[in-house]
């Protein structure tokens, strides 16, 4: 049978589910310092699987795994849910929310970084 490499973070049960369909695998346990560079980047797995979400099941289903993969990072990272809480309010007050629906099309360069992905393609509204 053809392998396909994967060499990502999978849940527990994967490799039951990969013997019980009459597959092999190779899998290896990651110290710490790895498994949280793997959730990290599971993270990013995860927030691609709710863009790419068809319908509102799959949007439920993409943000279920998202929300586990998270609070296992900061579960591993043992950051506390008080301390989330405080960077939201932190973020909101210097930021605000999302209530007002506000799209930014364009802005000149003042220097402000933020850390969304850059697209290629312009949007014209």
């Amino acid at each position: 049978m053809k392998k396909i490499y994967y060499n990502k973070l999978v849940r527990d049960k994967i490799p039951e589910r990969i013997e019980a369909s009459g597959g092999e695998y190779s899998i290896k346990k990651l110290n710490n310092r790895d498994y949280r560079k793997e959730l990290i980047k599971k993270v990013g797995e995860e927030s691609d699987g709710v863009v790419k979400a068809k319908d509102r099941k799959d949007i439920i289903d993409e943000l279920g795994d998202l929300l586990d993969v998270l609070d296992e990072l900061r579960s591993n990272l043992k950051i506390k849910f008080t301390e989330l809480s405080s960077s939201r309010k932190v973020a909101f007050i210097k930021k605000g929310g999302f209530k007002k629906r506000l799209f930014l099309v364009w802005s000149e360069d003042t220097g402000y970084k933020s850390n969304e992905r850059k697209y290629d393609k312009k949007i014209k509204h």
